[in-house]
């Protein structure tokens, strides 16, 4: 098995030692110190599957269409990445399947944003259609505040300032809920606490238990199953009216904050599911760096 990564994080950390508990022999592959011929497939010999802990979307997604186009599996596959990595397509596939989800809208032109933010009603929320961690959201509270954002976008352009994804403000209790699926089996569900409205444990808010109610597992299977399935997250709102929406999935999903409240091996169940895919029992094969080919 190859493990690519970016950087090793506590995950990354974890999940080497939950490998290596097993006895599973794996290569870690920096993504930096990488580089394929496109014509010449000599990995499948070497790698029964490949898990991606890739955190950019674009180097992830132009390694795993490499990969699977030479017939790797990987974890998790190109066509999931592609949707999760993008809230367009995973709005698409969540509303596509049935799936409670904010009042999403998607603009090409500055004043179709406006005109459609004043349709939902405000105050709303701009993202990047592509982007993590909380970045570059912003709350958008009257006419005035939209204009000068959609200005500063307009000027600086670029493919990350053209396309505005707009959802409803969903007026949540100071917290969201973060759902973790591995294949078919539901891990967790931890609250993420925080005064401010982001709540991404990246910007600092606070993981906490939750109940992980046979409502919130339903829901978060089937958002799982309508983006591709795999090792995912997902992100459900509380509406004012407790009813749950699902806000975003995400493909490579930190799990640190989750390690210190909730009583899961969650990186021995993640490597499980992964050897159980790649078919691994015991493997004798030297380790091998992806770069030579």
């Amino acid at each position: 098995m190859g493990i690519l990564y970016s950087r090793v994080r506590p995950e990354e950390k974890a999940i080497f030692r939950a490998l290596a508990a097993r006895g599973v022999n794996f290569d870690r592959l920096d993504e930096e110190n990488l580089f394929l011929y496109l014509h010449a497939n000599g990995l499948a010999r070497k790698y029964d599957l490949i898990w991606s802990r890739m955190v950019s979307h674009t180097r992830a997604l132009y390694l795993l269409s490499i990969l699977n186009g030479w017939g790797i599996p990987t974890v998790n596959d190109y066509r999931t990445v592609l949707t999760c990595g993008d809230k367009v397509l995973t709005s698409q596939a969540l509303i596509g399947h049935g799936l409670p989800t904010p009042c999403t809208a998607v603009a090409f032109g500055a004043e179709a944003a406006i005109e459609a933010m004043e349709e939902i009603g405000y105050p709303v929320v701009l993202k990047p259609a592509v982007g993590s961690w909380g970045r570059l959201l912003s709350k958008v509270n009257d006419r005035e505040t939209a204009e000068a954002l959609l200005a500063h976008k307009t000027t600086l352009g670029g493919p990350g300032h053209s396309v505005f994804y707009i959802q409803e403000y969903v007026e949540k209790p100071s917290r969201d809920i973060r759902v973790m699926v591995v294949g078919e089996e539901v891990l967790y569900a931890i609250y993420r606490r925080s005064p401010h409205w982001i709540t991404n444990t990246a910007r600092g808010a606070e993981a906490l238990p939750c109940p992980l109610t046979p409502e919130i597992a339903e829901l978060a299977l089937r958002a799982a199953r309508a983006v591709g399935s795999g090792i995912l997250a997902v992100d459900l709102l509380e509406d004012a009216d407790g009813r749950l929406l699902v806000s975003e999935v995400n493909h490579t999903p930190e799990f640190h904050g989750a390690m210190q409240v909730v009583e899961v091996d969650i990186a021995g169940k993640m490597a499980d599911y992964v050897v159980r895919l790649a078919g691994i029992r015991n493997s004798s094969c030297p380790p091998t760096a992806l770069r030579k080919q």
